[in-house]
């Protein structure tokens, strides 16, 4: 069976976000940490070359690959921010409809910049998507 790609690794978020060339991404990236550490209780930490995790756990599927994932994460991408949060929590088509300005997938939502949100939403979304995942994966 192959591989995980995306693994905790003991690379420095700090010197990660360092690499973002633009300034206000970059300080949207650095708030994004301090909202996720103080919802979650968890430090961030890298996943794989670009993914910031926070917290884990471990699944398992019924066809038998398994591996551990971040409870929550986001990542820095070239056009816009990526925010890694369970599909299915609670309430999540309402909240996401007083976001403010995004686009989302399956777990993932997208955004350009953390002024276009609502963040007390944000962090309601956060907190709802760890206990999610938790009461799946406890």
């Amino acid at each position: 069976m192959a591989q995980n790609k995306t693994v905790e690794t003991i690379e420095n978020v700090a010197n990660f976000l360092a690499t973002v060339t633009d300034e206000t991404k970059k300080q949207d990236c650095l708030n994004i940490v301090t909202i996720m550490e103080k919802v979650t209780g968890f430090k961030a930490k890298m996943w794989g070359p670009s993914i910031i995790g926070f917290g884990s756990y471990h699944y398992k599927y019924e066809s038998g690959r398994e591996g551990d994932a971040p409870l929550v994460g986001f990542s820095p991408r070239k056009n816009e921010i990526s925010l890694y949060l369970s599909s299915s929590f609670e309430n999540r088509d309402a909240l996401l409809e007083k976001f403010g300005k995004h686009k989302s997938a399956k777990s993932c939502i997208y955004i350009k910049k953390l002024a276009d949100i609502d963040q007390e939403i944000f962090k309601e979304m956060i907190a709802l998507s760890v206990k999610h995942v938790k009461s799946i994966y406890p």
